[in-house]
C-alpha cells in the first residue's frame, strides 16, 4: 500500500498499514514522533517485522500497534519494538493485562543474536546435549579423531583460537592438514612479544592457513579504559577483559564451536579437561587434551615444527609480555600472571561452568 494512503492523525503522529513497503515506512519515520502500525488481521506478521526494522534502522520515537490483535501477542509485539499496544478489543483490558506468553520466540532488538528467547534457549539445550554426547564418544581419543569429528559436526560454524604461543604450532598443523579453510582467530592484544608476531606470520605461511582473522580491542573502549596504555599495571584482569575477552566474544558471534589448544597437563582447572565442553553458550573442542608433555615434544620433532623463539630462553607458556615470565618446566603455565591470584585470562573462565549447569535445566520445548 502506498505511503500516501497512510493517514496523519496529528502533527507528529502517522498511521501506517502493516503491509507498507519498508522504504516508505523509513521515509515517514524521518519526521514522525509517533508511528501507529495498523494490523488488518492478527495473522499478518509484517507488522512485527516492520517494527523491528524501524528500531534497527534507528527510529527512537513512539511505536504503537493498533488494530486486530490478540492478547497473547502483547509480549511479542513489545519485544519486536512497539512501545504500546491498542487493540480493537481494548474494552477488555483485563485480558490484555493477563496476557503473557510462556515461551518467547521473537528476538529482542536490544539483544544480540536473538538471545533470551525460548528459541535461543532451546538451541542451547540441544547444543549442550550434543556436546555431552561427543565428549563421551571422544574420551581418550587422539587429536586427529577429535578434530575430524568436530569439523564434521560443526561444519561451517567452527573456528580455531590460537595465541601462536609455545605449543600452538601443533594444533595449527593438525588443522592445516585437515581443513586449512577453517577460520583461525588470533587475539591481537597490542601487548604481544615481537617474537610472537613474527612467529605467527611464519606459521601462517608455512602451514598454508587460509583464513586467519585478527581480533583487536575496540579503539574507543581502549582510549576510555586504558588511556595511558598502562592498565596492565593497575588491573591485569581488566586489561585481559578489554584486550582479550570482549574482542573474542565479538569474534565468536558467527560460531557455535571453537577449537582450543588446552591440555590436561596444564593443570589447575584444566586438569579434568574433556575433549568437548559446553560453557553455557558455545562448545569448546580440545583435540590435544589428552596429550602429555612428552607427546607434544615428540610430535614437534616428528613433524619438524618450528618452535617459538622465546621457548629457547625458558618461556614455557607465552601470552602478553606484561604478564609472561620464564617457567621451570616445559608446558607449565607458572610463568603466567606471576604475583596474581589467577590461572586464566578470562576467555576460558571456569565461572562459565555455572552457565553450562543452568543450561542443563532447559527443557526441549
Amino acid at each position: 500500500m502506498a505511503l500516501d494512503s497512510a493517514r496523519q492523525i496529528a502533527r507528529s503522529t502517522t498511521e501506517l498499514p502493516a503491509d507498507i513497503e519498508p522504504a516508505e515506512a523509513f521515509a515517514a519515520a524521518a519526521w514522525a514522533d509517533q508511528i501507529d502500525v495498523r494490523f488488518a488481521t492478527f495473522k499478518d506478521g509484517r507488522g512485527f517485522s516492520l517494527a523491528a526494522l524501524l528500531r534497527q534502522g534507528g527510529y527512537e520515537g513512539r511505536l504503537r500497534a493498533i488494530g486486530h490483535l490478540l492478547p497473547d501477542q502483547k509480549d511479542a509485539l513489545l519485544r519486536s519494538g512497539f512501545d504500546r499496544v491498542q487493540a480493537d478489543d481494548a474494552g477488555e483490558p483485563a485480558r490484555w493485562a493477563r496476557a503473557r506468553a510462556a515461551h518467547i520466540y521473537q528476538p529482542d532488538p536490544g539483544a544480540p543474536q536473538g538471545r533470551h528467547t525460548a528459541l535461543h534457549r532451546r538451541a542451547l539445550a540441544v547444543r549442550k546435549a550434543r556436546a555431552e554426547a561427543l565428549a563421551q564418544e571422544l574420551e581418550g581419543a587422539d587429536p586427529e579423531t577429535i578434530l575430524a569429528r568436530a569439523l564434521e559436526v560443526y561444519a561451517g560454524r567452527i573456528a580455531l583460537l590460537s595465541s601462536f604461543g609455545a605449543e600452538a604450532a601443533l594444533g595449527l598443523h593438525l588443522l592445516a592438514g585437515t581443513d586449512p579453510e577453517t577460520p583461525v582467530l588470533f587475539l591481537e592484544t597490542q601487548r604481544h612479544f615481537a617474537q610472537t608476531l613474527t612467529y605467527k606470520d611464519q606459521l601462517v605461511s608455512a602451514l598454508g592457513l587460509k583464513d586467519v582473522r585478527v581480533l583487536e580491542p575496540d579503539a574507543d573502549e581502549a582510549a576510555r579504559e586504558d588511556a595511558d596504555a598502562k592498565l596492565y599495571e593497575r588491573d591485569g584482569a581488566a586489561c585481559c577483559e578489554l584486550r582479550k575477552v570482549r574482542p573474542l566474544a565479538r569474534g565468536l558471534e558467527a560460531f557455535d564451536a571453537v577449537i582450543t589448544g588446552r591440555k590436561r597437563y596444564h593443570g589447575g582447572a584444566r586438569g579434568a579437561l574433556k575433549a568437548v565442553e559446553f560453557d553455557g553458550e558455545r562448545v569448546k573442542i580440545n583435540p590435544l587434551a589428552f596429550l602429555s608433555p612428552e607427546d607434544v615434544a615428540s610430535r614437534f620433532t616428528a613433524l619438524d615444527l618450528p618452535s617459538h623463539p622465546l621457548t629457547q630462553i625458558g618461556y614455557a607458556s607465552i601470552g602478553c609480555w606484561p604478564c609472561t615470565t620464564p617457567a621451570s618446566e616445559p608446558g607449565s603455565r607458572e610463568g603466567r600472571w606471576a604475583g596474581e591470584d589467577r590461572e586464566e585470562c578470562g576467555i576460558f573462565d571456569p565461572a562459565l561452568e555455572a552457565r553450562a549447569q543452568r543450561a542443563g535445566s532447559i527443557r526441549l520445548i
